[in-house]
């Protein structure tokens, strides 16, 4: 049943991301046309890319750089997510221990390291990014969810993670919800930060270090000979074609179109969607609690996350995450009015105290997920080309992981970051059309299935676990 205050807290809300949807927002730079050259051709500006091209120039000052994207920096996922900005290279740890047994120990390090790394990198160049080390609070909902946070509890603690188990009125002490039942609190392993602003700093510490940028430039296509790559970049009504040679390259396209035809096996793209509150009163905070600002998820298969914002709003998204056939992607998807009635019944079933509240924004967004969860790398064209992609929605603080991945591949060397398994594996692929379509819609129905049962796995659900293939919201 919709509840009647529904209708009227989404009446007003934007069709558009919060996050870039501010005057801050930094003018779009001029897109590329005529042949240039360059040592390194970044295609791509998210995180992925600009992190690489970060990384590039502080390597080497004197490499030319150039970075493209078919919109603008940070426009696709890298600025439409939740800001969660984990330590986690294998989409949590207990997917790692599941994949990576015999080296999860060392990728929890170098999470631990890439995670300081970051903030390191956000102080260093004052990227103004609401960087807080806050930690992370898994909330259980459902009395069956107890016992798993119990066991994620203790495989954390054997790993050395800074975690504490709540009770029912200890976690309503930290955010009051009467959904509530427990909860674990990661108080070491998680930021929260803006995430478009992040993606802004880092491409105005590129521009500050000489990586240049073109943007609204998208590429169409690569084509390699013995000296270098060539990547053709579409024009437009007032935008001539461009061509880039570069002798070596860095595809950080994710869930979009790949220039590879092999990344169509692995990468599927999936859209989440969110909402946006207004500003909360002081009365309204004061119902909540939630002092200690940390990012929230519910355990659900279908799981919601959540966190607070700077100026007092909730960001509330998650829970349905929507495939389409043939690995559809376009503008018109970003909008899903099922989703955001279903996402809005869900906030005000979590805060009741909060019925008066209205959303200011609502919005969709692609993110790219694979078999596996968590990034896949590998390159093409002899070595001198270098991918990542399926961070399946914690690429906010893996994408700089990444971006040392591939450079590293670029160079052709033996490094500790190249040897790892995570690095030389690759996903299980997805099967063809249509199969690829039923098979993940069959999954959703299961996960839901399951929610609704306490979290009993049905045998399709058992035997994707048993092949390691899968799809989680």
């Amino acid at each position: 049943m919709i509840l009647p205050h529904t209708g009227r807290a989404l009446a007003d809300a934007a069709p558009v991301p919060y996050w870039l949807d501010r005057p801050e927002r930094p003018d779009p730079l001029p897109p590329l046309t005529g042949a240039h050259t360059a040592d390194l051709l970044v295609i791509g500006g998210g995180y992925g890319g600009l992190w690489a091209a970060l990384l590039a120039k502080q390597a080497d000052p004197d490499a030319d750089v150039l970075l493209v994207d078919a919109g603008t920096c940070g426009w696709a996922a890298s600025g439409r997510n939740g800001g969660f900005c984990s330590a986690s290279l294998t989409h949590g740890l207990a997917n790692g221990v599941a994949r990576f047994p015999g080296e999860v120990a060392e990728l929890e390090r170098l999470g631990r390291e890439n995670l300081a790394a970051i903030a390191a990198t956000v102080d260093a160049y004052g990227i103004d990014c609401d960087f807080e080390r806050t930690g992370e609070l898994a909330v259980a909902v459902r009395p069956y969810q107890l016992d798993g946070l119990a066991e994620d509890a203790e495989l954390a603690r054997g790993f050395g993670h800074d975690v504490r188990l709540l009770g029912r009125a200890e976690v309503r002490a930290e955010v009051d919800s009467p959904t509530y039942l427990g909860g674990m609190w990661d108080r070491d392993r998680v930021a929260m930060l803006d995430p478009a602003k992040l993606a802004w700093g880092l491409r105005r510490a590129c521009l500050d270090l000489g990586v240049r940028i073109h943007e609204h430039t998208r590429v169409t296509g690569l084509r390699g000979d013995a000296a270098a790559l060539a990547a053709s970049t579409a024009g437009g009504v007032e935008q001539a074609p461009g061509v880039v040679r570069a002798r070596r390259v860095v595809l950080t396209t994710n869930a979009f179109p790949p220039l590879l035809r092999r990344l169509r096996a692995w990468v599927v793209p999936v859209y989440d969607y969110a909402l946006m509150t207004e500003p909360l009163t002081d009365a309204q905070r004061d119902a909540i609690g939630w002092r200690n600002r940390q990012g929230l998820a519910d355990t659900g298969n279908q799981f919601h996350y959540y966190r607070i914002t700077r100026d007092g709003r909730i960001l509330f998204g998650g829970y349905d995450a929507v495939y389409h056939h043939g690995n559809r992607v376009a503008p018109e998807l970003e909008q899903r009015p099922a989703t955001f009635t279903a996402l809005a019944e869900h906030f005000f079933t979590t805060f009741p105290q909060l019925a008066d509240v209205r959303f200011s924004h609502r919005w969709g967004g692609v993110i790219d997920t694979c078999t596996r969860f968590c990034p896949f790398f590998g390159t093409a064209y002899d070595g001198r080309l270098a991918y990542a992609a399926g961070y399946t929605g914690l690429g906010v603080g893996a994408t700089r992981f990444g971006a040392r991945v591939m450079l590293d591949l670029l160079a052709g060397t033996d490094t500790p970051l190249t040897r790892l398994a995570l690095v030389r594996g690759k996903p299980l692929p997805f099967p063809p059309e249509p199969v690829r379509a039923a098979g993940i819609h069959l999954t959703r129905w299961s996960l839901a299935r399951a929610d609704a049962r306490d979290g009993r796995r049905n045998p399709w659900l058992r035997t994707l676990d048993r092949l390691g293939l899968g799809f989680d919201s």
